[in-house]
């Protein structure tokens, strides 16, 4: 049954539901031990994170054995520790690629599981909240909750402003949700001035051109973009394409020469691998079919532009192993640079992707 029963629940303890914390009717009988207000929030958590880390919070949310000795209390509390970190990096992981995948609603479960988690181990005011309040923020802007999204971050600035060693990647992020909140609210003087800051401390924390600091760039470019300051846009939506492009090719060199030194040896192909995890997947993808949108608009001007990212889609989708959707966009790029008569190199670069990408569907990895 997944009825509370009020009399089955001890004197003076409160139940409260997972996602908005209002008096618990419910509980999830797989673990027993998180708690709803009703079956849509139930369901709400169970599809965005609950289903993933269910068995996980048993451990997390039951009383501690009983130790024999001081020294195993502290290893069973360094455990108990290790387990809640984990979990605040997999919930927030999973919520990012929810917000990449513009799937909102579904990412506010898991950001509040970071949130909780992050709250337990590093307390109520440490600047380690910051990023899980910037996940929520995000999540409300995308329903559009500005006021909601607008609380979430006066609460992450107030926790920087108090915090003595705010980390610049922190800093960065920070700034980029201020940048989302004044687009959302068409302040744009503003939003230039969070996301400008936004590329300075991401550039501090990572170089300017990492493809962590690649956000800002398309955030400002679509900011000159809506501005119809579309010469400035071009620029930073180019820039932000280089940047993923060298970032991919690295990645997709390293592999070519493995299977070219491996493959007769072993008859094995190696697993392909972007070097991200699933939620800077998912942005490199929002990122780049956004530009590339942008640019087939445009592509009377610069089709040129237009093949360099789609040849940056085809390495991406590569070495995220769907070779279906590599396929589709080599051969786009292949029919445009035809089209346009592009040198013969260019249109080799282009079936050499080609060919490996068939070559992987006929030999799949095993």
């Amino acid at each position: 049954m997944n009825v509370i029963y009020p009399l089955a629940v001890p004197k003076g303890r409160r139940l409260c539901c997972e996602v908005c914390e209002a008096p618990a009717e419910r509980v999830c009988p797989a673990c027993t031990v998180t708690y709803y207000c009703g079956v849509v929030h139930q369901k709400a958590d169970w599809n965005s994170i609950h289903e993933k880390i269910c068995q996980l919070l048993i451990p997390l949310r039951t009383t501690m054995p009983f130790y024999n000795s001081e020294e195993e209390r502290q290893h069973g509390l360094q455990q108990l520790q290790q387990r809640q970190k984990h979990l605040i990096e997999f919930c927030y992981t999973v919520a990012q690629k929810y917000l990449f995948e513009k799937k909102y609603a579904e990412a506010v479960p898991a950001a509040l599981h970071s949130l909780r988690f992050r709250r337990s181990v590093y307390g109520l005011s440490s600047v380690e909240l910051v990023p899980a309040y910037l996940l929520l923020s995000e999540a409300s802007l995308g329903m559009g909750r500005i006021v909601q999204a607008e609380e979430y971050l006066s609460q992450a600035q107030w926790t920087v402003l108090k915090s003595t060693d705010c980390q610049n990647a922190t800093q960065s992020l920070l700034h980029r949700n201020l940048g989302l909140l004044y687009i959302a609210k068409k302040n744009y003087e503003e939003a230039r001035y969070h996301l400008a800051n936004d590329i300075y401390f991401a550039s501090c924390a990572f170089g300017t051109e990492d493809i962590r600091t690649s956000g800002g760039y398309f955030h400002l470019a679509n900011t000159f973009y809506d501005l119809q300051k579309v010469d400035l846009a071009d620029t930073l939506y180019t820039k932000v394409s280089k940047i993923w492009h060298k970032y991919l090719n690295e990645h997709y060199q390293v592999l070519s020469q493995a299977h070219v030194e491996q493959a007769d040896l072993l008859r094995k192909r190696f697993v392909n691998d972007t070097g991200l995890d699933e939620a800077q997947e998912a942005e490199a993808i929002q990122i780049l079919t956004s530009i590339l949108n942008i640019r087939e608009s445009t592509s009377d001007k610069a089709p040129e532009k237009t093949i360099f990212v789609l040849k940056t889609l085809v390495m991406l989708h590569y070495l995220m192993m769907n070779s279906s959707k590599a396929k589709e966009y080599a051969i786009q790029a292949l029919n445009l640079a035809k089209k346009l008569e592009l040198s013969d190199e260019e249109q080799s670069n282009i079936e050499e992707l080609l060919h490996l990408i068939s070559a992987e569907e006929e030999h799949p990895i095993t």
